[in-house]
């Protein structure tokens, strides 16, 4: 195995957007509603030139019907990294599905939960992985 399949997947742009959720987080401090730091964050990303995408209604098809209902996540940066922002007292794994079915629903590689409501920003890199062999597709953490 070589080093090159060790490296994460989009690692620079994931630790990117972290420091500038960080900025914010260390700014403004917790106990703010989420659009409070969906604004912030959006500033600190222009103001870092990561490029980013707002509130973009995303399509989503079942058995290759459209339906009409569309996901509209927080931010797509990069045009390939997913990022859900929370203030929650704390992340579970309900939040960690929700962005799982957006990664399979979009087919986005990546996704980011912020959590900006504990006093430490809290955050997780999630990555779509290919079903295997017959099997359902699958998520995971890193």
């Amino acid at each position: 195995m070589n080093a090159d399949e060790h490296e994460l997947l989009l690692k620079n742009e994931v630790y990117a957007i972290v420091g500038a959720a960080m900025e914010v987080s260390n700014e403004l401090g917790s106990g703010f509603l989420e659009a409070v730091y969906q604004e912030a964050l959006e500033l600190e990303l222009d103001a870092r030139g990561i490029p980013f995408a707002a509130q973009v209604p995303i399509h989503i098809a079942y058995k290759g019907t459209r339906l009409a209902r569309e996901y509209i996540p927080d931010l797509i940066c990069f045009d390939q990294v997913i990022v859900e922002i929370k203030a929650l007292k704390r992340l579970t794994t309900v939040e960690e599905a929700q962005l799982l079915n957006y990664l399979k629903a979009t087919g986005m590689p990546v996704g980011l939960l912020l959590n900006f409501g504990p006093p430490r920003l809290e955050w997780k890199r999630m990555v779509r992985t290919r079903p295997a062999i017959g099997g359902r597709e699958q998520g995971i953490r890193e």
